[in-house]
């Protein structure tokens, strides 16, 4: 059971957070399409009127929701960022946190990668930037422990990030809570994965990546080294 960043949905808490916990609840059942501004209002207890009073469409709530999950995880990596440690204890807590968060507050993090792009362009236009500041800022450790030499320098930084954050980003897509591994323990081999990566093995920095041999790459069925099948197809 995911936790939300709106908090409940009981009468005690504030209209704006119990409109949040509703729409958040409504979009990861039903998806946003096909939830109403009427059931949203009806399940919290408020009226159309007073929803309009805090948000001016129903948009708005899929934006505040995304806006709070990505708000909570900049302000946790600025603190593990300038916190003590080596860069690589760092860079480990802000991954292992990115997860954390991400898992604990999945509906948040379903509904807003399934549905962004029903933004207007303006509110998509603001939610990459934030975004983007976030991976900038998360790219900087990478790029700190390069200038140390504790992580190789052959794969640029951007694509290292883009890397882990493509991989975080497709969870929603297969992890499902009752599945033979908890959150965790994904977690712990995420970021291993992406540690490791960019550590490198001995000497792997300096040494480029050995190509297939002609046989390997030609056998059909068979993913050639550079991720694509004999006939081309992406594998």
């Amino acid at each position: 059971m995911t936790q939300r960043l709106a908090g409940d949905a009981s009468a005690g808490a504030s209209i704006p957070d119990r409109l949040l916990a509703v729409a958040t609840r409504l979009f990861a059942e039903k998806g946003y399409e096909s939830t109403s501004v009427q059931e949203i209002v009806a399940a919290a207890g408020v009226t159309k009127g007073a929803m309009y009073h805090y948000f001016g469409a129903k948009d708005d709530l899929l934006y505040e929701i995304y806006h709070r999950l990505l708000g909570l995880q900049t302000r946790r990596l600025r603190e593990f960022a300038g916190g003590p440690g080596t860069v690589e204890e760092r860079l480990r807590a802000a991954a292992v946190d990115v997860l954390a968060t991400s898992f604990q507050y999945l509906d948040e993090f379903t509904v807003f990668f399934r549905s962004m792009h029903m933004l207007p362009k303006e509110r998509r236009r603001a939610v990459r930037a934030e975004r983007r500041r976030y991976h900038e800022e998360f790219r900087a450790l990478v790029e700190e422990g390069q200038r140390e030499g504790v992580f190789r320098a052959d794969v640029p930084a951007d694509l290292s990030v883009h890397f882990f954050f493509g991989a975080v980003h497709q969870i929603a897509t297969w992890y499902r809570a009752d599945g033979p591994l908890d959150a965790q323990k994904i977690s712990e081999y995420y970021v291993e994965l992406f540690l490791n990566g960019l550590r490198g093995g001995p000497g792997s920095a300096a040494a480029p990546v050995p190509a297939a041999p002609a046989e390997a790459a030609a056998a059909p069925g068979r993913p050639a080294q550079d991720g694509r099948n004999a006939d081309g197809a992406t594998a």
